[in-house]
């Protein structure tokens, strides 16, 4: 897949107990390490479940979390889930994903924010420099490593990120935030209201810059960034039920380091509207029903040109009790039109293509034994590239004690053809050096894994899960006799395994420990008939082999905080790119209970390291120190 890599990755993906009178009564910080294993998690079920509970390995992400630990961008958050490998390869590219198997072109994890799906049919990934959220509105992010195909479809095949932000109720008053640093500058802003005698709106913007950095030669990168964006919640209690509306807008570009086919910056921009209403029913379980639109339009002219329009509508009926049984189903149908104003280098054929996926899935919980569950599901899925996917999944769960669970799960998750898999040309005109394949197929991953999750009082809980993923029919490229020309295929088999642990320890009140890591081993092979080696080489080296991270949070008055994050990543032969460490420290101070002041230094490495990338175009990421401050009317 190396041709395809270079020629689009350069244009498609822009590869602790709180004292805060800012964060909301309710905020999950506020939580002891004991009442964290209480929150009611979403990914792992239908009807959620309590995080002690779920048989998966689900790492919460939480709001105290993020405001703790200085992130400035939606993905550097995401750093703080050891069940992830985050890897930023400039101001605008980014590649992020769960259990191996990472490329240039991450196709393998299915993101979602407020229950809405953020991956792009046009390569099965997630543009992220596109994808803002205001920070301090984020009331979780649920991480759940490990396929997800059953509940979730299209994409959930190494993991789910699911972005759960808080209700406008919770966002009552205004709040403005500015963060200055030599690297990143963001201000955002939010007011909110009542509606009516019980409902209340919010809404926010917010403005992100980063300056370019520099390239490992030295030379600059040219990879400044600009990104807008407002948006709207309403949230309405109704005689039966609720209903929620979501609405964003944003715009934005980033420029580009000198590249392969000659692109200088990327103009892009967004609009998207979710509405959701759900109730209970008298026959018992809740019934959702939720619909959303979205646009979107990125430009790299001369290059490239393309406009996404998807809708998508679903229905879902969860926690329907039948005896021992707990049953949850749904439907989905999304429609999607695309349109690719094709230019000379490359093209997507034919330019204007439009597509329909749906869906049915059926899960049961049953309890056979007070301290034993199984959970058996099944969806079934339709593309119009491959035709129909089913996704089987089989989990069993064992509390041996009230605070100590074991569980074990076998599942199945698919990768849909994307349009760069079956419609994708370089050039933009005959003859061609590389085409999409007119026969691939969905990919497929095959998982077992076994986990432990464990309470130990209120002073310490722990994680662990093994796993083992065997893939198949992996995008690959069959060569010509002369090597100069390919089409896109099913080509490669490969295997992972490997073991993810965390946990974390309250050392005495106001200070807490969490650390975790990942261990990671991957073999791929070509399928008999197809003879690049180099798809091979990037999916297998384009992870390191371990990670290990550590943060502390450390409450030193009543109004002074100091956090500490310190994370190790092994060497990854793509690139190739060496080991590295980095350490963030940030000083809060509570200023007023209106008023919170923070300073900090992020990615502190010794004369700065590179994550991700080809050497000739990655950047270098540097220290920064940054000043922040929150200010609540």
């Amino acid at each position: 897949m190396a041709l395809a890599a270079l020629a689009a990755g350069a244009v498609l993906p822009g590869n602790a107990g709180a004292t805060s009178h800012l964060v909301a009564s309710a905020s999950l910080g506020e939580l002891s390490l004991e009442q964290l294993g209480s929150i009611r998690v979403t990914s792992a079920s239908p009807r959620g479940q309590l995080l002690s509970e779920a048989p998966a390995s689900v790492f919460v992400i939480t709001a105290e979390d993020i405001r703790r630990s200085g992130a400035g961008t939606l993905a550097e958050a995401l750093r703080l889930a050891p069940n992830l490998q985050v890897a930023r390869s400039g101001n605008a590219g980014y590649s992020i994903s769960a259990r191996g198997l990472d490329s240039a072109l991450s196709n393998k994890l299915l993101v979602l924010i407020d229950g809405r799906s953020i991956y792009t049919p046009l390569y099965s990934g997630v543009f992220w420099d596109a994808q803002a959220v205001m920070l301090e509105d984020i009331e979780r992010i649920e991480v759940v490593s490990g396929a997800g195909g059953t509940l979730w479809g299209v994409n959930a095949v190494n993991g789910v990120i699911n972005i759960v932000t808080r209700s406008a109720e919770q966002r009552a008053g205004a709040l403005g935030v500015v963060s200055l640093g030599e690297d990143l500058r963001r201000a955002s802003a939010r007011t909110g209201g009542a509606v009516g005698n019980d409902g209340h709106y919010t809404v926010y913007g917010l403005q992100v810059e980063r300056r370019g950095n520099r390239l490992a030669t030295g030379a600059p990168a040219r990879d400044e960034t600009r990104h807008s964006q407002a948006g709207l919640r309403i949230d309405l209690p109704l005689a039966a039920g609720s209903f929620t509306l979501i609405g964003n807008l944003s715009r934005g570009r980033f420029d580009q380091p000198p590249g392969l086919i000659g692109v200088q910056g990327t103009e892009k921009s967004g609009a998207d509207l979710l509405a959701r209403w759900q109730r209970p029913l008298a026959i018992g379980g809740t019934l959702l029903l939720q619909a959303y639109a979205e646009h979107t339009r990125r430009t790299s002219v001369p290059v490239y040109d393309d406009t996404q329009d998807l809708v998508d509508l679903q229905l879902q009926h969860s926690g329907l009790a039948l005896g021992d049984h707990v049953l949850s189903w749904g439907a989905e149908v999304r429609r999607g039109r695309d349109h690719s104003a094709n230019g000379p280098t490359l093209a997507f054929l034919p330019p204007l293509l439009a597509q329909t996926w749906t869906a049915l899935h059926l899960q049961d919980e049953v309890a056979l034994a007070p301290d034993l569950q199984l959970t058996a599901g099944l969806r079934v899925e339709r593309n119009d590239y491959s035709g129909t996917d089913t996704l089987p999944t089989l989990r069993l769960a064992w509390k041996p004690a009230p605070q100590h669970l074991l569980w074990a799960a076998a599942s199945r998750a698919a990768r849909a053809p994307a349009r760069l898999d079956r419609d994708f040309y370089i050039p933009g005109l005959p003859p061609y050096q590389l085409r999409g394949g007119p026969g691939f197929q969905s990919e497929i991953a095959n998982e077992l894994s076994i986990g432990w999750r464990g309470q130990f009082g209120e002073r310490a809980s722990a994680s662990a899960t093994a796993f083992r993923t065997e893939y198949r029919g992996l995008r690959a490229l069959l060569l010509d006799a002369s090597r100069t020309a390919g089409v896109i295929g099913n080509g490669i088999d490969a295997r992972s395994h490997g073991l993810e642990a965390w946990g974390s320890l309250q050392v005495r009140p106001g200070w807490r420990l969490h650390a975790g890591g990942m261990l990671l081993r991957q073999r791929a092979a070509l399928i008999a008939g197809f003879n690049d080696p180099r798809g091979v080489d990037s999916l297998v080296g384009g992870n390191p082999r371990h990670a290990w991270m550590l943060r502390s949070s450390h409450d030193l008055s009543e109004r002074l905080e100091l956090d500490i994050g310190w994370r190790a990543v092994g060497a990854m032969r793509t690139g190739p790119v060496p080991a590295y460490h980095a350490l963030g420290v940030r000083v809060g101070w509570q200023l007023t209970p209106a008023v919170e002041l923070s300073v900090g230094v992020r990615e502190l490495a010794s004369g700065g390291h590179v994550e991700y990338g080809a050497a000739a175009t990655r950047s270098v990421i540097e220290r920064e120190a940054y000043v922040k401050a929150d200010l609540r009317f």
